[in-house]
């Protein structure tokens, strides 16, 4: 079953448990980007979703809802523990996430449906959503221990063909009215971010590279739209202003 999303997945779960594994007890207690969250907080986001996301899968996949009230018990589990028992525990449910994911059959994967709010996922949608934000939570902790740290191409390859499942509901009319073309590298992908006063619409497109209002690498150009390209964390570009309007529609979820 070697769908690129599991495989990316696979391989995200993978780069998570070498960098915290062993982190010190000191270490799991730093502050994460997001400065309102430990790493331990991140690492507790990431298990407690594991577990939340597993039972909605199994329930899904016998016919059955969700109860409304698992995940707010989750929560409350999660963040009852303590910082190296989150970090603990959200390994061992990260991969135990991963394992069910891989055992799910080819006939289970085709008639896999979920209702999440106003989203309705196959399963390639749902197992990219927990990749997408298995990959910048993995770098929320990743770029404290080094600031230069970004998002690997092999999953930023296969985040950035999924970015409008997050952009259509995190994007914030700014009041502009205007037109911006964003092109990819690493791979090569355009975008188009249309600005009206109340509204923002956002779609691929096969834009130009050299027709474009600003140019990123694809791992930069996700992290903007989940509200991580702050100026000390952008590559190296000309196009600040249009950046800085960017950072304004997608302050992150």
């Amino acid at each position: 079953m070697a769908d690129a999303n599991v495989e990316a997945l696979r391989y995200s779960v993978t780069r998570l448990r070498d960098l915290s594994s062993e982190m010190s007890d000191d270490g799991v207690i730093r502050l994460a980007y997001p400065s309102e969250w430990s790493i331990a907080d991140v690492l507790s986001h990431i298990g407690s979703g594991a577990v939340i996301m597993q039972r909605r899968l199994d329930d899904s996949l016998a016919g059955a809802d969700t109860p409304d009230d698992f995940a707010p018990g989750v929560w409350d589990t999660w963040n009852a523990k303590a910082p190296t028992t989150q970090r603990d525990d959200s390994l061992i449910a990260d991969a135990a996430f991963l394992a069910r994911v891989e055992g799910v059959t080819a006939e289970d994967r085709a008639a896999f449906r979920l209702a999440m709010g106003p989203m309705n996922l196959d399963f390639h949608a749902f197992v990219t959503m927990r990749l997408n934000e298995h990959a910048i939570h993995t770098w929320d902790i990743e770029v404290v221990i080094d600031p230069a740290a970004t998002v690997p191409e092999r999953i930023a390859a296969v985040v950035i063909d999924n970015l409008d499942m997050i952009a259509r509901y995190t994007a914030k009319p700014t009041g502009d009215t205007k037109t911006i073309t964003v092109a990819t590298t690493g791979p090569t992908r355009g975008f188009t971010i249309a600005l009206n006063p109340e509204s923002v619409t956002f779609t691929s497109t096969t834009a130009e590279r050299a027709a474009a209002d600003v140019e990123l690498p694809a791992e930069a150009f996700a992290r903007l739209v989940y509200g991580r390209l702050d100026p000390a964390h952008t590559p190296r570009n000309d196009q600040g202003q249009i950046l800085d309007l960017l950072r304004r529609v997608f302050p992150g979820p």
